[in-house]
């Protein structure tokens, strides 16, 4: 019951299950091909044919969105869980090792994290090309320090606790505590933090590829779409309109899913913001 009293979480889920949802029924159905060029239908405004219009190929707007939630999801999940299972580890073998070691590591996380993922994005495109791979491959780097910083400050603040006192007191080491005790106690904290890393990183694809760094066409992208849109925004402005609202809005999602776990694990954290 506190799960559906909670309304950001509420909200939050429905959003991104929609989205979700959208993206799935695109592998099996969209109502146009959205590799079919039909110039003859280039730039129609939205209408019962066209829901959300065409673009100036012709394309149909509403299941390039469709295909592109996919492509947005898929970066994204991926680029989290590549930050995750890379900077978690970090995080808390620095935790465990501290001293000089530990001071080591966190700045050279203190390094990649300088670099953000578009940096990073621009570099890797120049040595292997533009991709949706390389556009994983830099927002997952960028995740990595992140991840590692949450793991090592949460970490930290379980280690002095009692119960790990008696966890060494009967021999435990220090990778049986951390997997053990360590890591489900900070569990709420890295879950919470991947939900925000999931929104940074629909973000990022899409600013990646508004530059030409994400996906390729013919592969529809958000960011691409965006893109394309720029010149044509006072004769077409349903071309910018709908693909910013779908990133807008599974952002929105995302973020109030967030929120509404952080509250759901942590009832005083919405009393004290």
């Amino acid at each position: 019951m506190r799960a559906l009293a909670n309304r950001p979480l509420v909200a939050g889920c429905l959003i991104t299950a929609l989205v979700a949802l959208m993206a799935l029924i695109s592998f099996l159905w969209t109502p146009y091909d959205v590799t079919k060029l039909i110039v003859a239908d280039r730039t129609q405004a939205p209408s019962l044919t066209h829901w959300f219009g065409t673009d100036h190929f012709g394309r149909d707007i509403a299941s390039m969105i469709m295909v592109g939630a996919r492509n947005s999801i898929a970066v994204a999940l991926v680029a989290v869980g590549i930050g995750m299972g890379a900077g978690v580890p970090l995080g808390l073998f620095a935790a465990a090792r501290g001293g000089l070691l530990d001071e080591a590591l966190m700045r050279l996380n203190d390094l990649v994290f300088a670099f953000p993922a578009l940096l990073s994005a621009i570099m890797i495109t120049a040595i292997f090309g533009p991709g949706a791979i390389n556009a994983i491959i830099a927002i997952g780097i960028f995740n990595v320090p992140v991840f590692a910083r949450v793991a090592r400050a949460g970490a930290l603040s379980v280690w002095p606790r009692e119960f790990i006192l008696a966890a060494r007191a009967a021999g435990k080491g220090q990778a049986l505590i951390t997997v053990e005790h360590i890591l489900p106690n900070i569990a709420n904290q890295l879950l919470v933090q991947g939900t925000i890393q999931f929104a940074l990183g629909i973000l990022a694809e899409a600013g990646l590829s508004y530059l030409g760094l994400g996906a390729q066409p013919p592969m529809p992208s958000w960011g691409r779409m965006l893109f394309d849109a720029q010149t044509r925004m006072t004769i077409a402005p349903w071309m910018a309109l709908f693909p910013g609202m779908a990133i807008v809005i599974t952002v929105l999602g995302l973020n109030l899913l967030g929120d509404g776990v952080a509250d759901l694990l942590d009832p005083k954290s919405r009393r004290r913001r």
